[in-house]
């Protein structure tokens, strides 16, 4: 079976199908908005390298007349392969001629639902991976029994800032092109959208809708002294992982307590890298109607895409996750 990819399509069916997709992924993608980005140019390397210098130890007093020790500049590598997904839908010349439906755009647009999701679990996958961790109660996570509370939020900020974090202060800009917009400088926390109604009890809550001029962040439910919280259905729970003993908290399954982390993170905490250029998202199509050797009536055709796509962990001290449980409502 043929493929029409950029060559094969006439040009208008091409730029809609990644007007499509691009325009219907963006409004569900949180994370991969933050963190450091860097593109790779296309044909260069599928492995990638972060890199940053080795702080060094505090200076000790000059000896009157004596030159310090002359010392290197020192630097740590974070490596991360680059790694391809995709998906098809099969469309036949039935469906294409005669349903009622507009098939090849709903298509279009669960798939890139579908990119952008998968690129989210990733980075949630990632995340959630952290070494740095406290329990809302006990010391695992079948002890968890509790909601986020303010003081909970001021330990996981006090290890941040004991380890140096800077405040997040940029963000992806919404739009195709790799680029940063500036945003009020904060740390961040992600969670699941069932989070928001023990967040919105916390001692200081202050809403976006009050934030005055300050402009929210999209999927921003509000902040707490220095941290800002961003919610979606997109970074989800370990279902019934947490206690038997239910405390009015969510279960899902009625027997164990639903355990939902919550990320914090400073300025560089974790990276995502793709692949750069016009083949960074590839959506493809293979019309009805060509025939071929398989297909000789050309009654199948498909609609799909490919994309390479990597997360990491940039700095494991600046994250800080707390699994927490939410109230049954």
């Amino acid at each position: 079976m043929s493929q029409t990819t950029y060559s094969g399509l006439s040009q208008r069916t091409t730029a809609w199908a990644i007007s499509e997709m691009l325009d219907h992924a963006k409004p569900i993608e949180v994370l991969a908005q933050y963190g450091m980005t860097k593109p790779v140019p296309r044909n260069t390397s599928q492995k990638v390298k972060f890199r940053r210098a080795i702080p060094l130890a505090v200076a000790t007093n000059l000896v009157e007349g004596v030159p310090p020790t002359i010392k290197a500049m020192q630097y740590e590598d974070v490596e991360a392969d680059l790694k391809q997904f995709g998906d098809v839908i099969g469309i036949t010349d039935v469906v294409a001629d005669l349903a009622e439906d507009p098939v090849l755009k709903d298509a279009t647009e669960v798939l890139g639902e579908q990119a952008a999701e998968t690129k989210e679990a990733k980075l949630w996958g990632v995340l959630q991976g952290g070494t740095n961790v406290d329990y809302a109660n006990g010391n695992v996570r079948t002890a968890v029994n509790t909601a986020l509370t303010t003081k909970m939020q001021r330990a996981a900020v006090r290890h941040l800032k004991n380890e140096r974090a800077k405040k997040v202060t940029e963000k992806v800009a919404s739009t195709v092109q790799y680029g940063t917009e500036q945003i009020a400088p904060a740390f961040l926390a992600f969670c699941h959208s069932d989070v928001e109604s023990d967040i919105r009890d916390m001692d200081g809550f202050i809403p976006c809708e009050k934030y005055g001029s300050m402009k929210a962040l999209p999927y921003e439910i509000g902040k707490v002294e220095d941290v800002r919280y961003i919610a979606s259905a997109a970074l989800n729970p370990v279902l019934a992982s947490g206690a038997t003993t239910l405390n009015g908290m969510k279960s899902e399954e009625g027997d164990n307590v639903d355990v939902y982390p919550v990320v914090y993170i400073g300025k560089n905490a974790y990276g995502h890298i793709a692949l750069a250029g016009k083949n960074a998202f590839s959506p493809m199509v293979t019309q009805t109607g060509q025939a071929t050797k398989s297909d000789p009536l050309g009654q199948k055709g498909t609609v799909g895409y490919k994309t390479y796509f990597e997360a990491l962990i940039l700095n494991e001290a600046w994250i800080k996750r707390v699994e927490v449980a939410v109230t049954d409502l």
